[in-house]
């Protein structure tokens, strides 16, 4: 099913707190910069989504986003990532997508082929959590219709994810995709993503910010 991807996106002074002495603070924004470029990249480049709508007031992001052919949806400052989320759902229902993929801004590895994979063949209606690499959060929701349930992403995530797809009596599966579940948090997760870069290349601008 071809799908509209929602990307939330916070003020880059805000972001990445956790990663503490591991990135200087200074870097930080540049960092999440490349991290957002090469997501934006990835979604670009998959086949089955035909709209993407990054949800943001960052200025920075604003010109990623137009650089790759998205749309910009300007949502408030305090918003968390829950309901720029859902700012992003109504605005794919706006246009009619009948399937939403809310996507990360920082698992610079994603890998379009993984995301076509994971969009082919979507049910209607139909929930789709994915993981974090520590399998208590979610780093993506696919869901179908956008509305299937109400997106409740942080500490825990994945099984409020679930109890919410059970409660709305819509079919649901836990998906791991390898490349969705590296999020860039903390110092770990740059050792992390150095690893796989250095393994099998990807996240370009990201490995460049950080020196890889």
């Amino acid at each position: 099913m071809r799908a509209t991807a929602v990307v939330p996106v916070k003020r880059f002074a805000l972001a990445k707190s956790r990663l503490g002495p591991g990135v200087e603070a200074a870097r930080k924004p540049e960092l999440v910069a490349a991290m957002v470029g090469d997501v934006l990249e990835a979604i670009g480049r998959a086949r089955l989504v035909e709209r993407t709508i990054v949800v943001s007031e960052e200025p920075v992001a604003a010109e990623l986003a137009a650089a790759a052919g998205a749309e910009l949806l300007a949502d408030f400052d305090d918003a968390s990532h829950s309901a720029a989320a859902q700012a992003g759902i109504a605005a794919a229902k706006a246009g009619g997508a009948r399937c939403v993929a809310l996507l990360p801004g920082d698992c610079p590895l994603l890998d379009p082929r993984e995301l076509d994979r994971m969009l082919t063949g979507v049910p209607d209606p139909y929930v789709a959590v994915i993981p974090d690499r520590h399998g208590t959060g979610t780093n993506a929701l696919v869901l179908a219709p956008p509305d299937a349930i109400e997106p409740s992403f942080g500490e825990g995530s994945k099984e409020r994810h679930i109890a919410a797809a059970r409660a709305a009596g819509v079919p649901y599966a836990v998906e791991e995709l390898p490349s969705l579940g590296l999020d860039l948090d903390t110092p770990g997760d740059i050792v992390a993503l150095t690893l796989a870069v250095e393994r099998g290349g990807g996240a370009k601008r990201t490995a460049r910010a950080l020196g890889i």
